[in-house]
């Protein structure tokens, strides 16, 4: 059991590597988004080896499941290259375990059907136990979790309280396991945060958000077990495929800036209809690996980060036209280095044999276009080796699909397979980025929009390739024969949705909307505080036809399931790539077409669906997704279905 004592020791102890002196001010010396920017192009490239995250280490082990006691701390880790300064981050890690926190941090290691049981605890104290303040800008004037408001007014828009810097109070936290087949106590619902147990929190503060008791008296219901103060716990069935997962930030308006701060880690579903060992490149991080353990099963967590000549985080604070206003937010934002497993422009050492990878693209905003090539700066970028999809979100593809150049839009992931076998020992190859340093509008790199800079966020990851040490015992990609998949059912109805966005007269910034169509076709734009309109009863199996009424394209993600992608286009009749023919749980939404999506909602209670570049997120492109118990009426816009539920054979390989 969590305990208030226990939360406040461990946030003041911790060990070295995560004592944060008391007093200190977020970036350790000067507020990050003041200080001066560094130059991308002066850090050194593939000087440091990839980190791989290991095993997330349990508390206990049973029968029943595997649980754990997870936090997250502030500390500071080398991301720059070795000379250069730490930067100051949060990260996961095991409360058992000082030495594991990390960013990004341990994976979780799960089998189907094998419950995990995790108490998320937030532990943003300094060593006196007094509350860590953010180490970005915060906007308070955005519809967020905003504690300062206290009870009445937490989950709404805030006030400034004139400090420049903004909201400068303690932290609000709550974890979603993105593409988890939760219930909705577990899910992380973006209203159901918590602040940290500290000596100082102000009284008038609300300590956690409007639907943490609510989730609270579920779960001890469900467990008989109470959450503690400052934590959550969460239980995830794993009843679902194989897959890789990951687990992040979810808090209402705030996860933009909670995420870039760095807590966030892989969660790696295995067993089921898994293939038999050794069919695939492995070994993956397991829990109790001996430290000089080598890995053919390796995740890439990539991400842009920007930096200060210090060598903090640097975010864009958005300043209003009065040099001494609030920090605004911004709609989008494109940092200047890229990030592999929290290091910048890593060096990985592999073996002439196949490696497989777990591709996740944990950016805010940035959306990726990858390939392996020979030459690092040459555009267009002649790819020398496939990559071959073998699965997406929701798990294995129907079958394998090569792939000159994969893209990954913002929280999409891609298992992959890339094969050395035939390069030469000695060679160095490089993976790139062609997508674009600003808001991705679908098309072309260098015909329809100029690809990343080249020198510095158009490369990711240096591979130097070895001589083998054994034999490879993994089938050729083009040979697997990956497990059967099962097809959803047939919908019992369609939804039409619309992607919006909406100009402020007095600001003129613009803000993205979800909502849905009005008898004539047109969007109906609608807010978060809006009342719901996607309701599904329990059991359903529904279409929904998103169309897109913006210039941008839009991760779309939804909790709770993976769906089927059936269709885009003008007519969202045009079929999807071999990329996109297995289950996903966020499908990019292009601008000007319908894009068409099967899901099966069969877990009741309160849930969302969100664009996933995480600034539109946090301003209102965020709606709930509640689904009703048996004998519910569905509401939101609906009817009998417009279209054939299979769209005809034309093919995009687009994300």
């Amino acid at each position: 059991m969590v305990t208030r004592r226990r939360l406040l020791a461990a946030g003041a102890a911790g060990g070295a590597a995560v004592l944060v002196p008391a007093g200190w001010t977020a970036s350790g010396r000067a507020f990050a988004a003041a200080a001066a920017p560094l130059d991308a192009g002066d850090i050194p490239k593939y000087v440091t080896p990839l980190r791989i995250p290991p095993a997330m280490p349990a508390v206990t082990t049973d029968p029943e499941r595997d649980t754990y006691e997870i936090a997250v701390r502030q500390f500071r880790q080398q991301i720059l290259p070795p000379s250069w300064p730490r930067t100051t981050v949060w990260g996961y890690g095991s409360t058992a375990h000082p030495g594991s926190f990390g960013y990004p941090a341990p994976s979780i290691v799960a089998r189907v059907g094998r419950p995990v049981r995790v108490t998320w605890i937030n532990q943003l104290v300094d060593s006196r136990g007094d509350a860590l303040p953010h180490l970005l800008p915060v906007d308070p004037t955005l519809h967020w979790a905003n504690p300062a408001g206290g009870r009445a007014d937490r989950d709404r828009h805030g006030d400034w309280d004139g400090d420049p810097r903004g909201y400068r109070g303690p932290v609000p936290q709550v974890v979603h396991l993105h593409g988890a087949h939760s219930t909705q106590e577990s899910d992380g619902h973006s209203e159901a945060w918590y602040l940290p147990v500290a000596r100082d929190l102000p009284p008038d503060y609300a300590v956690a958000g409007s639907a943490y008791r609510e989730f609270r008296s579920r779960f001890a219901e469900r467990s008989g077990l109470r959450w503690a103060p400052g934590s959550a716990t969460f239980e995830y069935a794993n009843d679902q495929r194989p897959c890789t997962l990951w687990y992040h930030d979810h808090t209402l308006g705030l996860t933009r800036e909670n995420v870039y701060a760095g807590p966030a880690g892989f969660y790696l579903l295995g067993g089921g209809d898994d293939l038999p060992g050794g069919v695939l490149p492995g070994p993956a991080p397991a829990r109790d690996d001996p430290p000089d353990a080598r890995y053919h099963d390796i995740p890439l967590l990539i991400q842009d980060r920007s930096f200060t000549a210090d060598g903090e985080l640097r975010y864009p604070s958005g300043y209003a036209a009065h040099p001494d206003g609030p920090p605004m937010w911004v709609s989008g934002y494109s940092a200047s280095t890229m990030v592999v497993n929290g290091r910048t422009w890593p060096t990985l050492t592999v073996r002439r044999r196949r490696y497989r990878f777990r591709l996740l693209n944990g950016s805010n905003s940035r959306f990726l276009l990858l390939s392996v090539v020979a030459n690092a700066t040459a555009r267009p970028a002649r790819p020398v080796l496939p990559v071959w999809q073998i699965g997406s979100d929701g798990g294995f593809l129907p079958e394998p699909a090569p792939h000159e150049r994969v893209a990954l839009g913002p929280a999409q992931r891609v298992d992959a397979i890339v094969d050395f076998t035939d390069v030469p020992a000695g060679t160095e190859l490089y993976l790139v980025n062609e997508g674009p340093d600003g808001m991705y509008t679908g098309g072309r790199p260098g015909v329809d929009f100029p690809p990343a800079d080249p020198r510095t966020t158009g490369q990711v990851l240096r591979f130097v390739v070895a001589d083998a040490t054994g034999p490879d015992p993994s089938v050729p990609p083009e040979q697997l024969r990956l497990p059967a998949y099962e097809p959803l059912g047939p919908a019992q109805r369609v939804r039409r949705l619309s992607l919006n966005e909406r100009r402020s007269a007095g600001s003129g910034s613009t803000t993205m909307l979800l909502g849905v169509l009005d008898d004539s076709g047109r969007g109906v734009p609608l807010h978060w505080s809006d009342p719901v309109t996607e309701q599904p009863t329990l059991g359903a199996t529904e279409v929904w036809e998103m169309r897109n009424f913006t210039r941008h394209v839009h991760p779309i993600h939804l909790h709770q399931v993976q769906f089927e992608l059936l269709g885009r286009g003008h007519s969202g009749q045009v079929r999807p790539g071999p990329g996109n023919r297995g289950r996903l749980d966020t499908v990019l939404a292009y601008p000007w077409e319908v894009t068409r999506i099967k899901a099966h909602f069969d877990l009741p209670g309160r849930y969302a669906w969100h664009c996933h570049l995480l600034e539109h997120e946090d301003n209102e492109m965020m709606r709930p997704l509640n689904v009703l118990p048996h004998g519910g009426a569905a509401t939101g816009d609906g009817g009998a279905l417009g279209g054939p539920e299979e769209p005809p054979t034309a093919s995009t390989d687009a994300g």
